[in-house]
């Protein structure tokens, strides 16, 4: 087909006099300005991979008209299988988008070698997002992004974006939206950009997004809930989300006065592998001072993140300045192998909560030299300041490090208000550090230092003579503390497409407990009935249905496996969802098991373990073992068993049942941390025998005929979180 070119003559003409054109089919080219009108209802497929509108002339002004939306995709398509690119801009220089509505695209607008681009009242809402293996019970490991590559267009190429604009000097992005998708705003090696009063909330991936990019100023922008791989209280990975991501050597830049809450991260950054050594060929020289440089991080809300409020790695000079960081499960601020950083002023509370090994609390640095911590409040974090130094192995014949230098020296902690941490201060490994006056009133221990680091006390530094500089900031919203209704991580509820957004209804299965599932319902409009199908299987509300909210049961009433349907009506809203249930009589061992007999490597003896003094067997009708961090002892089981005090770390537990199963194709699904085998008639099905998180692990089982099988479960615990969960359903 050949392109659809269009040819207006708008000398003089106002934005209010452009003329009409109506859109209906692809690869239409817009050459001067003009009003695109699409009818109601239309899907117009990028065919060519180049872009449904494609503007191909500079200076000129494209507006969408009232109503009007650019749909690439059937309705009804999956999110992960929407292709293409709404609007194409190559090589135009001042072009105007203004109020384009965009949806059901890889790519809602890619532009290339736009300067001064504006997007204005533009809507990138549900464009590609990946379908998230991720569940309320258990992380999958799939979910996780790489922001590490993109000098190749791998941001794009591999997750898409509702805008992706690149090698583009001087854009304006305000008052654009975007809403269920995976990234909002992508700037690819742009400078001098300004980007403000946009609302790219409750996305899967990042709101925005920079990389090689410089001297550009983000400001009153709400970029709440871009998160993915959360779970409250069960797991908090993050899987690199980020409501801001900054990657590869972006200097100079401006973040002020965002809401930037309940991201992954709320900001991360990181130097680049360039800049560390890891690609690319440069003399030793160029590696000095080589990362995300000269940032100011300054009155933003970078709070509730299931990682790090702000991280910023392998960096220098950069400022974080006056920010609210509360309640982030890892740590306020990661700033491993920073220098001259300066982090003042700042607001940082109960952070550290599901801390990782040494990162949990306020401050954590390590590695970092001359790092500044002045005039901030840190309160009832699990550590207020923590500081390390040490070996760094391989890294250390890096050309970055080589250049840079890695000890941890240099740093001042000064002027700083800290209460009610469990640590004020900890330091370790080989170091230096100076604390200046600080107010601590902590009610625990005040600090905690190896004999290697070095504390030098000088009371006569107070950090007073820090100043707030002055910034640059644009657009008149207000985005802070607008959802402070939602504030806590308990508020991020992850579907399978991303997070939830407080005002949709929702309905999402949260528990898989062999005989029994458990649905949450939330934001249900009016009142609500929901009903369940199935041969011995009954549902039951779990309390009542209050504030749109509620708790949804189905129970097999027999053993065996049961199919149903399960379906939610509630004025003008309806949903209908599908599950197995499964229930039998299992033969269950529970056993110690010690590091000399570790079932990985002496599968024989930890299995003999099973028949010795410290093993208990009981009957269950499920396999649905929801440990935490409890042990067998603690589930209530039985009394012989809580009796044993088996502890939550280094158990183990063999069960066995016999299942009558038809002819046909059966999938055994397990959810387990750590190690499970699963094996049929003494066949393996599922075999995840590994150290790891919560996982789901699936089995198919091909029988020709009717008949009762026999199933042999395995599980091992090592430490921390547990779980095993069994379920078994129709794979045809």
């Amino acid at each position: 087909m050949l392109p659809r070119i269009v040819f207006l003559l708008s000398f003089g003409m106002q934005p209010q006099t452009l003329p009409t054109v109506t859109v209906t089919q692809d690869d239409t080219v817009i050459r001067q300005s003009c009003r695109i009108l699409i009818p109601p209802g239309t899907v117009i497929e990028d065919a060519n991979g180049d872009g449904v509108i494609q503007i191909a002339a500079s200076d000129i002004v494209v507006e969408f008209a009232e109503g009007s939306l650019l749909r690439g995709s059937k309705p009804g398509t999956p999110p992960d299988q929407y292709r293409g690119y709404g609007v194409r801009v190559v090589g135009q220089k001042n072009v105007t988008l203004r109020r384009a509505r965009l949806s059901g695209f890889w790519c809602g607008l890619w532009a290339t070698n736009a300067a001064g681009l504006v997007l204005e009242s533009c809507d990138g809402s549900d464009n590609r997002r990946q379908r998230l293996g991720s569940t309320p019970a258990a992380e999958d490991g799939g979910d996780w992004l790489w922001p590490h590559n993109n000098d190749e267009n791998e941001w794009l190429k591999n997750y898409g974006a509702a805008f992706y604009v690149e090698d583009s000097e001087g854009v304006t992005v305000r008052g654009c939206r975007v809403r269920r998708g995976q990234n909002g705003l992508v700037l690819d090696c742009c400078n001098e950009a300004k980007v403000y009063d946009n609302d790219l909330s409750f996305n899967s991936g990042w709101g925005v997004a920079l990389w090689r990019s410089s001297r550009n100023v983000i400001s009153r922008n709400a970029i709440d809930f871009c998160v993915r791989g959360y779970s409250h209280g069960v797991y908090n990975r993050g899987q690199d989300s980020a409501g801001i991501l900054m990657f590869e050597q972006c200097c100079q830049n401006v973040i002020a006065e965002n809401s930037v809450t309940h991201g992954g991260d709320g900001f991360f950054g990181f130097a680049g592998r360039e800049a560390l050594g890891e690609t690319g060929a440069h003399p030793a020289e160029w590696y000095k001072r080589r990362g995300n440089n000269d940032n100011l991080l300054m009155k933003n809300d970078f709070s509730y993140a299931p990682a790090h409020g702000i991280e910023m790695t392998f960096s220098f000079g950069n400022c974080f300045i006056h920010n609210r960081l509360v309640g982030n499960a890892i740590c306020g601020v990661w700033g491993g192998y920073s220098q001259d950083t300066l982090v003042a002023g700042n607001d940082m509370a109960e952070n550290g909560e599901m801390g990782y090994g040494l990162e949990r609390g306020g401050v954590n640095i390590e590695h970092g030299r001359n790092n500044r911590i002045v005039q901030n409040t840190l309160g009832k974090n699990k550590c207020g300041v923590h500081l390390w130094g040490g070996p760094t192995g391989q890294f250390a014949e890096r050309a970055w490090a080589k250049a840079n230098g890695t000890d941890s020296t240099q740093n001042l902690i000064a002027g700083n208000t800290i209460e009610g941490n469990d640590l004020a201060f900890h330091f370790r490994g080989p170091g230096e550090v100076t604390l200046g006056y600080n107010q601590v009133r902590d009610g625990g221990r005040e600090i905690e230092a190896d004999k290697e680091h070095t504390v030098r006390r000088d009371e006569s530094i107070t950090g007073a003579d820090f100043r707030s500089p002055d910034y640059p900031v644009f657009g008149q919203a207000r985005p802070l503390g607008a959802r402070k209704h939602l504030a806590g991580r308990e508020n991020i509820l992850m579907t399978e497409w991303g997070p939830w957004d407080h005002e949709s209804p929702l309905v999402r299965l949260v528990e898989t407990a062999g005989s029994s599932h458990a649905y949450e319902l939330h934001g249900m409009p009016g009142e609500v009935t929901a009903r369940v199908t199935g041969d011995d299987v009954a549902g039951r509300w779990d309390g009542a249905v209050s504030n749109g909210r509620g708790r949804y049961v189905v129970a097999a009433r027999a053993g065996g496996v049961h199919p149903y349907v399960f379906e939610v009506f509630a004025n003008g809203f309806s949903q209908r969802l599908t599950g197995t249930l499964l229930t039998a009589a299992w033969d269950a061992t529970f056993f110690k098991w010690t590091q000399d007999v570790d079932p990985r490597e002496k599968l024989e003896g930890w299995r003999v373990l099973a028949r010795g003094d410290s093993a208990h067997s009981i009957g269950l009708d499920q396999l649905a073992l929801k440990y935490g961090h409890r042990g067998p002892s603690e589930l209530k089981l039985s009394d012989a068993l809580a009796q044993a005090r088996l502890g939550g770390d280094h158990f183990g537990m063999i069960a066995r049942t016999k299942l009558p199963l038809t002819r046909g194709r059966w999938e055994f699904v397990t959810l387990s941390d750590d190690g499970v085998r699963v094996t049929v008639d003494g066949k393996p099905v599922i075999e995840n025998w590994t150290w790891h998180g919560p996982t789901r692990d699936t089995g198919v089982l091909e029988l020709s005929e009717d008949r009762t099988v026999e199933i042999l479960v395995e599980h091992f615990e090592i430490d921390g979180y547990a779980v095993l969960e069994l379920n078994v359903r129709r794979a045809d």
